[in-house]
């Protein structure tokens, strides 16, 4: 059984995944405004990899024995000016949803729960992932400040990513 304690994290956890979602749609609709499918494309694999991570907590409540409880959610900014400030306020957010991560991690070592803390094991490796991918990208835009055409050579490696779903849990 999930402790009260975990289970009210969890949710408030779930519901920060499902702002990640919003927030990384919110910006392939700028990278659409401005021109860039490629830039889209990163942005909307990102808001499939949130929804997933969002309903692997939700799943996890329930293999639990808890209740996962939907909260409304925020509405995201939608206005950044260019595809640095994007890159960079993901970068923020990642970093911040790691500490988000590390939070959940502590309490459930503080609750003795071992079992969410194995399950966060995923979700910790994850965040290296996530912040890595999103500061390799402001770095690569930051190298294209003095090459206004740079951006375009970004845009189509941007446009080759792809959504791989997480392994199902054992």
């Amino acid at each position: 059984m999930l402790h009260p304690k975990m289970q009210d994290a969890i949710n408030k956890q779930i519901n920060a995944e499902y702002f990640s979602a919003f927030l990384y749609l919110a910006m392939a609709a700028r990278f659409n405004g401005l021109g860039l499918a490629g830039g889209a494309n990163w942005m909307n694999v990102q808001f499939q990899e949130e929804l997933a991570h969002a309903k692997k907590f939700f799943d996890y409540v329930g293999e639990r024995g808890g209740t996962a409880k939907l909260e409304t959610i925020a509405g995201p900014p939608t206005e950044w000016q260019d595809a640095l400030a994007m890159f960079e306020h993901a970068y923020a957010h990642e970093q911040k949803v790691t500490g988000l991560i590390n939070g959940l991690a502590d309490l459930a070592l503080e609750l003795k729960d071992h079992a969410t803390h194995n399950f966060l094991q995923w979700f910790i490796a994850e965040q290296v992932e996530e912040e890595a991918s999103a500061d390799a990208m402001v770095q690569k835009l930051k190298l294209t400040k003095d090459a206004p055409g740079g951006i375009f050579q970004l845009d189509a490696e941007m446009a080759a990513r792809l959504f791989t779903p997480p392994a199902p849990a054992k």
